[in-house]
């Protein structure tokens, strides 16, 4: 019986050595016995080799859905850097003719994003003139008022003697009355005159660069008017043949639109060529989602055709390295991220080129949760 009792102790013993090692210890792979044990197998966890362990309930409760990757063929894609400008057709900027003051239009100043019609009176600028020329105007008004009234005169004297006097003097007395008031109505109107600012095209304001009571130059931008569902994007690249290989092209922040390309310039433009596009908003008419000066991302389709692995965007992320890749299922609960080489197709498809093979089945939905577990 004692000898019983010792072999038992000897194998407790044993056991609480190996489950409680000493500190710096290490197992027979190099691994190190003294660290803390991570989560279970059956639980959340990151493997030592990278991969994933996900129960199935928690992949439930993540919402994660995989596919079978399959090789297709799909058309090959360049990103362009660009920005948002006004379609010179359907906006307008407003500018000053004469420098003065400004005065508020019939409706007050208008403010950024304030509908407007074509025509519609925006503000008014009150002509300054120098002292000096003021009183040149007022001097040369008081001696047209003068000369009018000499003239009326004249022309009453002749009227009475009206067939004693030749028709013709008659006429000409009248004809230099009416050019003498002439005259003075527009050099008294020139002291008081205001420039009547107009929107040029019917949409919404887009921006203003004025208050009331502000002193203005001429040729200055008051005011910028653009119709929401009309814009251009400007994009530019170094090709100078890219401009025919383009089949298509989409904006990467705004899923939904559509881009067809204008044009490509034949002028360099600081190193690069201008490609203009139309922007088209998936509802006709509807407004769009963009603002004049806007950097974006243009996705031009070309020619060319590429064999890949097409998948939704949201199935590429990226390591802690900052690698893209992609998370494939290995089996019923576990996941291996696997680096690839990847083109954008639109705003929400990319085509992987390299890293996949036609029997891994690959996480299209949850991949950003799956890459989050630590």
């Amino acid at each position: 019986m004692k000898t019983t009792d010792f072999l038992l102790a000897a194998v407790l013993v044993a056991a609480l050595g190996t489950a409680q090692a000493g500190p710096g210890a290490h197992g027979p792979n190099g691994e190190h016995l003294d660290a803390p044990s991570g989560a279970s197998g059956g639980g959340l966890a990151r493997l030592p080799d990278g991969s994933v362990n996900i129960p199935k309930l928690a992949q439930r409760r993540m919402a994660i859905r995989t596919v079978l990757a399959s090789p297709s063929e799909a058309a090959a894609t360049l990103q362009l850097p660009a920005r948002v400008v006004m379609d010179p057709n359907s906006s307008g900027r407003v500018q000053a003719a004469y420098g003065g003051r400004i005065e508020p239009g019939p409706r007050g100043l208008p403010v950024a994003g304030q509908a407007v019609k074509r025509g519609e009176v925006l503000a008014y600028v009150r002509y300054q003139a120098e002292p000096y020329a003021v009183a040149n105007q007022q001097s040369q008004l008081s001696e047209l008022r003068t000369q009018r009234q000499i003239a009326e005169q004249r022309v009453q004297r002749l009227e009475s003697l009206e067939g004693t006097v030749p028709r013709k003097e008659i006429d000409a007395a009248r004809a230099e009355l009416a050019g003498l008031r002439e005259r003075e109505a527009g050099v008294g109107a020139s002291l008081g005159q205001r420039e009547a600012l107009t929107a040029p095209v019917s949409g919404v304001i887009a921006s203003v660069a004025l208050v009331t009571g502000q002193v203005v130059q001429a040729r200055d931008v008051l005011f910028e008017v653009v119709d929401p569902a009309r814009m251009l994007v400007e994009a530019s690249t170094p090709d100078a043949t890219l401009g025919t290989r383009i089949t298509g092209a989409q904006l990467a922040e705004v899923p939904g639109t559509r881009l067809k390309l204008q044009g490509a310039a034949r002028a360099l433009r600081d190193g690069l060529l201008p490609l203009t596009f139309t922007v088209q908003a998936g509802k006709p008419g509807a407004a769009l989602p963009l603002a004049i000066g806007q950097p974006v991302r243009v996705i031009v389709q070309l020619k060319e055709r590429v064999q890949g692995i097409v998948l939704p965007a949201q199935a590429v992320v990226r390591n802690p390295a900052n690698e893209p890749i992609v998370w494939i299922k290995t089996s019923a609960e576990r996941y291996l991220p696997q680096p690839v080489q990847y083109q954008a197709l639109d705003a929400l498809t990319v085509v992987v080129t390299q890293g996949l093979g036609a029997d891994n089945r690959v996480v299209v939905q949850g991949a950003p949760l799956i890459a989050q577990i630590r």
